[in-house]
């Protein structure tokens, strides 16, 4: 049965880490009770407990829901498509405050999902139309690798005094510029002690672009 497969794995993660049903209806926003019954087998857990408790533990959402669809048949995969990468989740980060660790719990909105293959540590929002030229647009959400460093004319999150931007950078003696790709803007020139105010975030690794 589905929802007994999905009450053994609810109550086999609450008894490994030694936690009472309230305490993992805490976790999963939802009573003691609730949790009662989904181990109990009478009822499935909704989506959204399904992903704090996924979160929470650092687990994927199949360690909860393993064997609650079945399996659809196995069907040869039309010509031009391709099938979807295996996921995994990353923090999203909305503000970036001098000082703080990049992804430091005040600083994520939430988690998000980004292929597997892809090697990052956090996203960002993209906010405006200065990186147009580079394919990334308003509201996409950036892939961040963390590096102190990039080479010169790669895309990176730029810290300046305590605000995130999305630059291409360069590299010359005594002067590093974070170089727009969209006409309409000016690059940003940094020289002398201004240098001590810009801190490289990470390298720019990929985009997810939002149509519509």
């Amino acid at each position: 049965m589905i929802q007994l497969s999905i009450a053994e794995n609810i109550k086999k993660i609450r008894l490994e880490h030694e936690l009472s049903q309230a305490d993992l209806g805490k976790i999963a926003g939802v009573s003691d009770k609730a949790v009662s019954t989904w181990e109990l087998g009478i009822k499935i857990p909704r989506m959204g407990a399904v992903e704090k408790m996924a979160n929470y533990f650092g687990i994927p959402k199949s360690a909860i829901l393993d064997d609650a669809q079945p399996a659809p048949a196995s069907r040869p995969i039309p010509p031009g498509f391709e099938p979807m990468p295996k996921m995994k989740k990353i923090p999203l980060i909305g503000s970036i405050a001098c000082g703080e660790p990049i992804t430091a719990e005040q600083n994520i909105e939430k988690m998000v999902d980004v292929p597997e293959n892809i090697r990052c540590d956090f996203s960002l929002t993209c906010h405006g139309d200065s990186m147009v030229d580079a394919g990334i647009h308003d509201k996409d959400v950036v892939y961040i690798r963390i590096q102190p460093e990039v080479e010169n004319g790669e895309i990176a999150a730029v810290r300046i005094d305590g605000e995130a931007t999305l630059k291409r950078v360069y590299y010359n003696p005594g002067t590093l510029t974070l170089m727009p790709a969209n006409p309409a803007y000016a690059p940003m020139i940094y020289t002398g002690s201004q240098l001590e105010e810009v801190h490289i975030e990470g390298k720019a690794v990929g985009w997810t672009h939002w149509v519509g």
